[in-house]
């Protein structure tokens, strides 16, 4: 028996360690959904699902869920392209040592800064005095734009997340056997179709793997370079699911409400973590 229970006795900081930061937290923000005037009260009242449902008819929540939607589906896919397209560059024999070096060292430099340094670097580069605009001889308010801010917020998340599917895709390019690329060619396979009927079926698991996990990261956890560009405005134009809880919590101090969007948040992003935990168990398998 104590020989049983030696592991857990090795586990147990950090077990508690998670217990207190990742379960407690949790757990109290799914009660506080349903409660009333909660924290600002000393004596909240539970009001069931009344919540929920105002959360869920409230228009400027259907604005954040659209722009998360929108934001997420397009990062994701620009993310899979320019993360491919860099890591075929790079997997590429054409061209040469030297010059994959050096490319390589550019690509991955998005992912080296943080979120911080990326959100002053590009309101430096997109003010309307900036070098963006210097360039194009315009004048544009790119993150003032209600029109344009969404779109923009959505190429500088791009910029900053490709390396890490090149990164990844890199890896299982060089992973492929170049026993199935000669077979290929001695059949007669052209580039085209070498790419479409052996390197995408063997980069397939590695691709499905990092939509789920990029879904899951853009979703709901992009709140910092949201709120350090555009805050979530102008007139809501690139309000998040994350900006819209963080307002509902410290600009209104709706603990309740803004409990109610984070468990909607979090149920989203246990569905998209359901999938993806079951396509790494039948990965293994």
């Amino acid at each position: 028996m104590g020989r049983a229970l030696e592991p857990l006795a090795f586990l147990s900081p950090t077990l508690i360690l998670l217990a207190v930061l990742m379960v407690l937290p949790i757990v109290l923000v799914i009660g506080y959904a349903f409660m009333d005037n909660v924290v600002t009260n000393p004596d909240p009242e539970f009001v069931g699902a009344a919540n929920l449902i105002q959360i869920a008819t409230d228009p400027t929540f259907h604005i954040a869920l659209r722009n998360t939607v929108v934001f997420t589906v397009v990062s994701v896919l620009a993310h899979m392209i320019l993360g491919l397209t860099f890591a075929m560059l790079l997997n590429s024999k054409r061209v040469s040592v030297t010059s994959r070096a050096v490319l390589r060292a550019i690509y991955v430099m998005p992912w080296l800064f943080t979120v911080a340094v990326i959100a002053v670097l590009w309101r430096m580069l997109l003010a309307p005095s900036g070098v963006i605009n210097y360039l194009l001889s315009t004048n544009v308010e790119w993150l003032a734009d209600p029109r344009l801010a969404l779109g923009t917020v959505t190429v500088i998340n791009i910029w900053a997340g490709y390396p890490f599917f090149m990164v990844s895709l890199l890896a299982g390019l060089q992973g492929i056997p170049g026993e199935l690329y000669e077979a290929a060619r001695v059949d007669g396979a052209s580039p085209v179709q070498q790419f479409l009927h052996v390197t995408l079926p063997q980069l397939r698991q590695i691709i499905v793997s990092l939509l789920l996990l990029d879904m899951i990261w853009t979703s709901a956890q992009q709140f910092a370079l949201i709120w350090m560009t555009t805050g979530g405005g102008p007139l809501s134009s690139t309000e998040m699911l994350s900006t819209y809880t963080y307002k509902l919590a410290f600009d209104d101090y709706e603990f309740g409400l803004a409990s109610a969007s984070a468990v909607l948040v979090l149920l989203v992003s246990m569905v998209l973590a359901f999938f993806y935990v079951r396509h790494e168990k039948a990965r293994e398998s």
